[in-house]
This record gives C-alpha cells, structure tokens and sequence, in this order.
C-alpha cells in the first residue's frame, strides 16, 4: 500500500518581497527563483521546497516552544478555525496558531503549548515576531550558502 501526500500547495501569503529584490522572500521565506518558477515545478519539487521550509521552521519553533499536548493543540486549531495542514508536524499548526491569534492567547498550557524558560518573559506577539525573523534569517543564510554564491558568481 503507497502512502499518499497531498499535493504541495504554494506557500505564499501574499507578502511577497521578491518583487522589491530581496533573494529571499519576507513572507513565504521561498528564494526569489522558486517564487517566479513555482507554477512549472513538478509535485516532487514543491515538496523539496516545502520540506525544506518546514524544516526551518520546526527547528525555529522548537527551540522556543514546547508541545505538550497535541491532541489539545488540534482541538484548538479547530475551534479557533486556524487552518493548519494536519499531515505536517504539529510546530507548524501551532505557527498557523500564533499568526492567526497569538495576542488572544493569555495560557498557552489551554492551547498544548508552553514557551521555553528564556522566552517566557517576551509577549507572545513578540514572541511570534522573533520566530518569524529567525525563520527568515535560517532561509536566508541557506540561500546565501548554498545557492547566491553560484548565482551571483556567475554575474
């Protein structure tokens, strides 16, 4: 029996900074190539593209927060109606969760969730902010290593 994934949906949540010139975008974190060629790449390359996001962010998250209940995290991703992909890790429903209302959420334990001792004293808001901007500087620092050295050597 073959497991099935679901198809690789964009990424994209309409913040695009690619189109001002940044080689990574602010919002989807993509480099600015995969946002022009997203439409012609196969299943397989979304899925590289979107693995490798997840990545990041799940590293990100999980250094600053920790799950403890999973099954109460998707309950309130549910009653929330935050949309979050039930087949990725639960750090990625609980990033939808903290993008769609974390200055709602005052007890993080009733969402599954604590914060970390060295986090505990930043507003969750803030909180969220930071693991945004980590996110994008891990994408960033991976694209400057691995992909801008050959592309702009070849300018």
């Amino acid at each position: 029996m073959s497991v099935v994934i679901p198809r690789v949906v964009t990424p994209c949540i309409g913040v695009c900074s690619t189109a001002l010139g940044d080689d990574v975008c602010r919002g989807c974190k993509r480099y600015s190539h995969e946002v022009i060629d997203w439409n012609s790449y196969t299943d397989k390359q979304k899925q590289i593209i979107d693995e490798r996001l997840d990545g990041f962010l799940i590293q990100v998250m999980s250094h600053k927060l920790t799950i403890r209940d999973v099954a109460v995290l998707q309950w309130q991703c549910q009653t929330q109606r935050v949309r979050y992909p039930a087949h990725k890790s639960p750090y990625i429903w609980l990033f939808q969760l903290l993008r769609a209302g974390a200055g709602q959420i005052s007890d993080t334990a009733q969402f599954g969730f604590v914060v970390d001792a060295a986090y505990q004293t930043v507003p969750l808001l803030q909180l969220r902010e930071m693991i945004d901007r980590e996110f994008y500087l891990l994408s960033e620092a991976h694209y400057q290593r691995y992909i801008g050295m050959y592309i702009h050597s070849e300018k």
